[in-house]
């Protein structure tokens, strides 16, 4: 299953722009793997969809409510999971040396890479 999957796992998606018709979007819609597990579980062996063409995916959807999808030239669709980003945060992600600076701050944490810079209350707004 792995192999024949293996195309898919060169379909990108990263940051999920609001604008998705400009330039920038469609670079953007291409900075990361979407696959990132292909191990995957037959959930129904035949789903019809309905008159207006709406298919019930019940018990495949636990624990998701947003999607990107994905369809290939086979008609073949790809569910990837998605969670919104408040817009006032949305310029972390729009900004990749800004976020890379994060995970590797994140990472040096992780690792214990910390140093004390000393108290910082003086500069708090009460």
């Amino acid at each position: 299953m792995a192999e024949a999957l293996g195309f898919l796992a060169k379909i990108h998606c990263g940051l999920f722009p609001l604008d998705t018709h400009s330039p920038t979007a469609q670079v953007s819609l291409m900075s990361s793997v979407v696959i990132k597990n292909t191990d995957f579980q037959l959930v129904t062996e035949f789903a019809r969809t309905d008159a207006k063409k709406r298919l019930s995916l019940g018990e495949a959807l636990v624990g998701s409510n947003a999607f990107n999808v994905y369809r290939n030239a086979l008609g073949q669709l790809f569910l990837d999971p998605v969670k919104a980003i408040p817009a006032d945060e949305a310029w972390l992600f729009e900004n990749p040396a800004t976020l890379a600076s994060v995970r590797r701050g994140l990472e040096q944490a992780t690792r214990g890479e910390v140093h004390d810079l000393g108290d910082f209350s003086k500069y708090a707004k009460e």
